[in-house]
């Protein structure tokens, strides 16, 4: 197995933990709080910043990471 090819390796992996802990955490919750269809899709739509968020969070500390790499 190449560099490449486990980059791309723990990339997917770290993108489907994402997707799994969004929906386990915040999409479920959300969807079973309300009873009506477009408050459950409100509350969808409304939790996706809440995994943008996480996503833009978890991109810092990797920008960060590669930035300073040299000095770690």
């Amino acid at each position: 197995m190449t560099k490449t090819e486990i980059t791309y390796l723990v990339v997917g992996a770290a993108g489907v933990l994402s997707l799994a802990t969004w929906i386990g955490l915040i999409a479920v919750p959300a969807w079973t709080s309300y009873a009506r269809a477009w408050e459950r899709l409100v509350a969808l739509v409304a939790s996706l910043y809440v995994f943008a968020a996480i996503l833009a969070a978890g991109a810092g500390v990797g920008a960060l990471v590669l930035y300073y790499y040299d000095e770690l």
